[in-house]
């Protein structure tokens, strides 16, 4: 078996950044950002305190950089949730399954929304930063989305076709996962089945 191969040091030095941000979204979400110690993130990764400082000054420019690092799925999200073709009905569900795949289902986006819960108070540019750059966006697209299946008749106008009600069980099956973790065991694909059954049947055009 081949060994793996070794690592240059600038190979090693230009992974470093990202190493760091692993480990402290591990200790964050382990301890909170009050009681995660910059020493614990170093010793995740085998390096001095210091290493630590010399790409982040502050445990608060850690923090904020962790939230960036996490974000990620949420950028790509937004991306290929522009790329879903056919008709209205055929991309809201497949946005809503998307949404479903990228944020309940990826621990790095459940944590983020722990992240807002917990510490928004503590910063709140950062959160309202991600808010304006990729939550706001997303809700946009449902809703222009929702708006343009009304236009063309595919949905009714309803009090039901607003983003944020359409959206609402996805960040609540999330929120659950975060309370109960592994001591609950959401029957997660019944859960969806009956969102979209409950999304689709309550925005169709009675025909009759």
């Amino acid at each position: 078996m081949a060994r793996p191969k070794k690592l240059s040091r600038a190979e090693q030095k230009a992974l470093r950044p990202i190493q760091i941000l692993d480990a402290a979204f591990e200790e964050f979400v382990a301890n909170g950002f009050t009681a995660t110690r910059v020493e614990d993130i170093a010793d995740r990764i085998g390096v001095t305190k210091g290493t630590i400082y010399v790409y982040f000054p502050t445990k608060d420019e850690l923090f904020s950089a962790m939230i960036d690092h996490i974000s990620i799925p949420l950028e790509e999200l937004l991306r290929d949730s522009g790329e879903l073709t056919g008709t209205c009905a055929e991309r809201l569900r497949a946005l809503l399954l998307l949404f479903y795949e990228r944020i309940s289902d990826d621990r790095h986006t459940r944590e983020l929304v722990r992240f807002v819960i917990s510490e928004g108070s503590r910063f709140p540019h950062v959160i309202e930063a991600h808010h304006e750059e990729l939550i706001e966006p997303l809700f946009a697209l449902t809703q222009s989305l929702l708006d343009e299946g009304i236009a063309n008749g595919e949905f009714r106008n309803a009090p039901a076709a607003l983003a944020p009600v359409i959206v609402a069980p996805i960040i609540a099956m999330t929120i659950e996962v975060l309370l109960f973790g592994k001591r609950r065991d959401p029957d997660l694909p019944s859960y969806v089945r009956a969102h979209l059954d409950l999304v689709m049947n309550g925005l169709a055009v009675d025909r009759q």
